[in-house]
């Protein structure tokens, strides 16, 4: 099963670009289904249609769902749900207010997650579109199975030798309810799974994700940052999708400066993500609802092409530790050394080579440390930060 994941800010558009590609992959023959992992869910107003937390057929090879956390709760958490529930009625919570605070910060992450496996081990359909949440909660999304293999590995194991060390002791004296093996038992299985879905989702062969953006300076940023940690965490991001550009023939005065202003921000796009692909896509005279519609943006954006196929293989940055600095790694094909120039300005990093150049939002953990140098290894420029702050 091929995973597209499409993520960007809030309000850029994604949940239409990523219902219209759902659309033209199931018109390509391609048994579809595209889940929305929003809390504010929109995807069911982009089909202008109802959906459910399981998979809901709308057209010929189209399905679409809209994950629900209660039933996603039912679903995956039923073993360790219960044993929270009797915790909170031990307390004497109510019982409404126990299956509400029984939701758990990372549950709803966790099982989005969890629905990926679902589909794959079904064979149900050949391609996965995901309509992330904004920016932040995608972020939380992709890094917890980095999260829920230490919990595995370090914690869990301590504190069910504790839990069965002390339960007798525990019931006995205060009533408390310990977790029981099987609650343990499930927990481990589950996490175990994430193990399963991060190597899927590491996979370029079987996911990628595309970044959507409009032409705006604050959008941009975000769209660097996130790629940034999308190249740290290893997930394989092939494209960027550029929503809502003003189409050529628009001449009208009233919107020649905006037309302006998207002509250089759609250059910084360039300048940013070079060499991934960028995807242009026009601003529509109407609102796209409707799987007519949704139709006629695929065609925008995808022409007759292929949505399923990699527009883009390798990572294109890298960070890694080395005798005491970190070095960034960034493809540069084509270039001489003489040809290469940096200058760190905050958290920013330009790369010019020759008359271009391109800006690099740096991962956090190289925010203000000084550059060291850098050398050119073929297509791969190496560049060398200290270990210590800029003075």
């Amino acid at each position: 099963m091929r995973v597209v994941l499409y993520t960007g800010k809030g309000g850029v558009g994604k949940t239409t670009i990523s219902a219209a590609t759902a659309v033209r992959c199931a018109q390509l023959g391609y048994r579809t289904v595209v889940l929305s992992t929003d809390l504010a869910h929109s995807l069911a107003d982009s089909f202008d249609a109802s959906l459910g937390p399981e998979p809901t057929p709308l057209a010929e090879n189209l399905w679409a769902q809209e994950s629900d956390i209660y039933y996603n709760l039912d679903l995956y958490w039923k073993t360790v749900q219960k044993w929270i529930n009797a915790l909170f009625a031990w307390r004497g919570v109510d019982e409404m207010v126990a299956e509400e605070l029984a939701v758990l910060p990372g549950m709803d992450e966790l099982a989005n997650l969890l629905w990926i496996d679902t589909h794959h081990e079904s064979g149900q359909f050949d391609v996965m579109i995901v309509d992330c949440a904004p920016t932040g909660e995608t972020l939380r999304l992709l890094s917890f199975p980095e999260i829920a293999r230490w919990w595995v590995e370090k914690l869990l194991p301590v504190h069910r030798r504790m839990a069965t060390i002390l339960r007798p002791v525990v019931r006995t004296l205060v009533g408390m309810p310990l977790p029981e093996d099987e609650v343990y038992d499930s927990v481990h299985d589950l996490f175990t799974q994430l193990d399963e879905i991060h190597a899927t989702l590491v996979d370029p062969e079987r996911t990628t994700v595309r970044l959507v953006l409009n032409p705006e300076k604050m959008v941009i940023r975000e769209a660097q940052r996130t790629y940034t940690y999308l190249n740290l965490f290893g997930y394989p991001c092939d494209s960027v999708v550029c929503n809502r550009l003003l189409p050529s023939h628009v001449e009208d005065p009233y919107f020649a400066g905006w037309k302006a202003s998207q002509a250089t921000y759609r250059q910084q796009v360039e300048e940013s993500f070079a060499p991934l692909p960028i995807l242009d896509v026009p601003l529509f005279g109407k609102e796209i609802v409707g799987l007519e519609a949704l139709t006629e943006m695929a065609r925008a954006i995808y022409g007759e092409s292929d949505p399923t196929k990699i527009l883009y293989r390798g990572r294109t940055m890298t960070t890694e530790q080395s005798d005491g600095e970190y070095l960034l790694k960034l493809k540069v094909p084509f270039t001489s050394k003489e040809d290469v120039h940096l200058l760190a300005s905050g958290d920013e990093l330009v790369v010019h080579v020759g008359h271009q150049k391109r800006n690099v939002i740096l991962p956090r953990a190289l925010v203000g440390l000084r550059t060291q140098g850098a050398r050119l290894d073929g297509d791969e420029l190496t560049i060398r930060f200290a270990k210590k702050l800029r003075k």
